[in-house]
């Protein structure tokens, strides 16, 4: 259940209505506290303002019905601007970038800002009434709510400086360097965020770590497999739940998914080992652990926000576009976060409890995983291309030099070396392979020569390198 809460939480945070369902609830508390302030101390404060105009029953509906009816109009132009920008920026970038824009705080406080308005002036206007005639005993008194009005007024003034940030707004919000920017701040959040993954502690032998999983064969024929049932992308996994629930039973629990994955009835979705321990009660709260849905999420899944620059700079390098600067810009980002990467620690496969009992093996994703995503996705697309292949070797160049893991700049070598061939293969531009092979060099020599990368640490210069 706590899986499933938070998966509800996440969706309806980043919901386009969220945001104004509060805002709109907000200005009906409001219209109910101001006339219910007017009520109490009546109209003759308004005796000792000189400047401020005591509006009759009819005066009073005529400004609320104008404030209500202009903002509804605004709100629904609003809207519409908005969704506008939306389609025409997915056809560009892709429609997996629609989220983006939906949970977009500024569209979202916009039409909360109009709508708010219209709610108040529109509760506001069913308490003003005209005073009873024909003198009978159940006369009521006119009712003029002259704070509430204010009030109103105010917002209606509040709501055209909203318009006008608006305008300026939505083409800020649809530029694609601001786009890619957005993305790659928020990959480098959610980095910030996953890794190191505690689920569990690791061993407290560090040389005991282990970042792929290893289990005996005794553990496979001991344990029970616990199935999925249902369809879909796999988009939280609640492992502080398995952990417990493993604590708690005395189990070994091995994952078999993580977010990001598809899984269709049937398939495994973890072992639970002794089979003995796990109950029908057991095995339905280890599964109420993970939630899937329709589409791929950014919760706990890095290789979803990554797909999402790559896919953009996939549709830069297509020939009907062209655009290898919107490429070399997401290649920055994603450059940051590689770098961001390989100064982390991955976390241990292996996770114990306090008594360093053996609880969840749980494989994290590995440093290979991304660089192998970013690069092995974007090759075929940037080797034909002069200025985006040589932007991705210095790329490939600057990551290596953020790596202290000597494993991490061997992998990058690799990359290095793939993406000089295949270019080589398609890319006919003599000058560029000579620039894109003294590149290669000088990542080689990173590799080779400790004394040659303090001193490109020290002064930053690195291309040309060694012969």
């Amino acid at each position: 259940m706590k899986a499933l809460f938070i998966t509800w939480v996440s969706h309806v945070r980043e919901s386009y209505w969220f945001v104004p369902s509060l805002m709109a609830i907000g200005a009906i508390v409001l219209s109910f506290v101001t006339t219910g302030i007017d009520s109490h101390f009546g109209a003759g404060w308004l005796e000792k303002i000189s400047w401020l105009y005591a509006n009759k029953p009819d005066g009073a509906r005529a400004v609320l019905s104008t404030v209500a009816g202009s903002m509804i109009t605004v709100a629904g132009v609003t809207f519409s601007m908005t969704i506008l920008s939306i389609s025409y920026t997915t056809s560009q970038v892709g429609p997996r970038l629609l989220n983006n824009f939906m949970r977009d705080t500024g569209n979202q406080v916009t039409l909360g800002v109009f709508i708010s308005t219209f709610l108040y002036c529109l509760m506001v206007l069913r308490t003003v009434r005209n005073g009873g005639g024909g003198g009978g005993t159940g006369e009521m008194a006119a009712f003029v709510p002259h704070i509430a009005i204010i009030v109103g007024i105010l917002m209606a003034i509040a709501s055209v400086g909203v318009l006008i940030y608006f305008i300026h707004h939505i083409p800020e919000s649809i530029h694609i360097s601001n786009i890619v920017a957005g993305i790659g701040r928020d990959l480098n959040r959610r980095i910030d965020h996953q890794f190191p993954s505690r689920v569990g502690e690791p061993n407290e032998k560090k040389s005991l770590q282990q970042v792929e999983s290893g289990l005996p064969a005794s553990f496979y024929e001991s344990a029970k497999a616990i199935k999925s049932e249902h369809s879909g992308y796999v988009e939280f996994a609640d492992t502080d739940g398995l952990m417990r629930i493993a604590v708690e039973n005395d189990l070994t629990i091995r994952m078999r998914f993580r977010a990001g994955d598809f899984i269709t009835p049937g398939n495994v979705l973890m072992l639970a080992s002794p089979k003995s321990n796990v109950s029908d009660e057991v095995a339905n709260q280890m599964l109420a652990t993970f939630v899937s849905g329709a589409q791929r999420t950014a919760k706990q899944n890095l290789r979803f926000v990554f797909n999402q620059l790559i896919e953009v700079a996939m549709r830069a390098l297509s020939p009907g576009v062209n655009d290898p600067f919107t490429a070399t810009n997401c290649m920055d980002w994603m450059r940051s976060a590689l770098e961001n990467l390989a100064e982390r620690e991955l976390p241990d496969a292996y996770r114990y409890d306090d008594d360093q009992n053996l609880r969840l093996v749980a494989e994290p994703e590995q440093f290979a995983d991304f660089v192998s995503l970013v690069f092995d996705r974007l090759r075929p697309y940037v080797s034909a291309d002069r200025n985006a292949s040589i932007h991705m070797m210095e790329m490939i160049a600057k990551v290596s030099l953020s790596a202290s893991n000597e494993a991490y700049r061997r992998l990058l070598v690799r990359q290095a070396g793939a993406l000089r061939r295949e270019c080589k293969q398609v890319l006919n531009d003599r000058r560029g392979i000579e620039l894109l092979s003294d590149r290669h060099r000088s990542i080689i020599w990173l590799l080779r020569d400790p004394e040659y990368r303090r001193q490109v640490l020290d002064t930053g210069n690195w291309i040309g390198g060694r012969a």
